[in-house]
């Protein structure tokens, strides 16, 4: 099992999970969004299994400074320029272990997700 958490350290919900893993000794490996960003083919891909909207954290500080276009999220491409530009646009944080995805901080999700249920 391969768990990869992406955020921003200094994000209060990324610090829980990553708290919620520690605590129960699930390995994993830390994406600094704003150190790193994310190539477009990952936010594709993400953007295959859940819809823009769950994606992009439309109550950021990031997303009430866009223009009115650039909130219109026209398309994915537009998604993934902007989550590309703005790292901190994307909900955080996101858990990826092998082919499965959560996007937020849901216990129970992200039990049963790192196998823990």
């Amino acid at each position: 099992m391969t768990a990869t958490i992406y955020g921003i350290p200094n994000c209060d919900t990324v610090r829980k999970a990553r708290r919620f893993l520690d605590q129960h000794q699930v390995d994993y490996d830390f994406h600094d969004v704003r150190e790193q960003p994310l190539p477009a083919e990952t936010l594709n891909q993400w953007l295959q299994q859940f819809d823009r909207d769950t994606l992009v954290n439309k109550r950021s500080t990031s997303w009430r400074q866009l223009s009115d276009k650039e909130r219109a999220l026209a398309d994915d491409g537009v998604a993934i320029e902007l989550l590309q530009r703005y790292p901190t646009l994307m909900k955080r944080p996101v858990l990826t272990v092998d082919e499965h995805i959560a996007v937020g901080f849901n216990e129970a999700q992200w039990r049963q997700v790192v196998g823990l249920s």
